[in-house]
Order: C-alpha cells, then sequence, then structure tokens
C-alpha cells in the first residue's frame, strides 16, 4: 500500500509541475482533482502502457526507442480526455500534440528523477 501511495504522490508532483511550467496545460480543480488525475494517469499507463509498447515493439526498436516518447504523449492526452469525462480534468490547449508531448516529457523527467530518489521506498527496503 505504501509503495501505491508513493506512486500516486509521484504522479501528482510530475503533474502539477508540468502543469506548473507550461502555460499550454490547466488544471481543474484543486489538490483533489490533481489527486484524481494522477490516479487516473497511472492506472492509463499501467493498463495501456506495455501493451501499447508491446504492439508497436518493431517502431521503437527501429527509431532506437524515441517511438516511446509518441505513446507517452497519447497516453497524457488520454488521461486529459478520461478527466475531462469525469468533470475533473487536465485541459490541455491548442495545439494539442505539443502541449502534450511536452507534458509528457516533463513528467517523465520528473518520475525518473523522484523514482530514483525514492527507488530504496519503492522497493520496499528499509
Amino acid at each position: 500500500m505504501t509503495k501505491f501511495i508513493l506512486r500516486l504522490a509521484i504522479n501528482a508532483i510530475a503533474l502539477y509541475l508540468a502543469v506548473l511550467l507550461l502555460p499550454g496545460l490547466d488544471l481543474s480543480g484543486g489538490v483533489i482533482s490533481l489527486l484524481w488525475v494522477a490516479l487516473i494517469f497511472g492506472l492509463v499507463n499501467a493498463l495501456l502502457g506495455p501493451l501499447l509498447k508491446f504492439l508497436s515493439c518493431g517502431l521503437i526498436v527501429l527509431t532506437l526507442g524515441l517511438f516511446t516518447l509518441v505513446i507517452n504523449t497519447f497516453l497524457f492526452w488520454l488521461t486529459s480526455i478520461i478527466g475531462q469525462s469525469f468533470g475533473i480534468g487536465l485541459i490541455i490547449a491548442d495545439p494539442v500534440w505539443w502541449n502534450s508531448f511536452l507534458g509528457a516529457v516533463i513528467i517523465s523527467i520528473v518520475s525518473v528523477v523522484m523514482t530514483l530518489i525514492l527507488k530504496d521506498e519503492l522497493k520496499g527496503k528499509h
């Protein structure tokens, strides 16, 4: 359970920084909305991320891994669409693809850095 809460916190912080840094992203609502969007983002990444990476492994190899940026962009956009359908949302302004791309890059970087910082807690070692 601690691992789940840490992962949710990492996603929430990464989303908050992406919204803070990019003028094309807006989060309607407060902290509760941020936590819901982080939960949706984690579920979308956990359920669809591996499937899309498996189905496009040829493109990922061909582009030396750069196609994962396109997959992450799609998953970030999908999170926005799902959140907006529930009335809690991450609003992505035009140009949607570029704002989604930059948001996904920021989230990826922040997630990697925070995962490295909290790696012992995420593995369950104390």
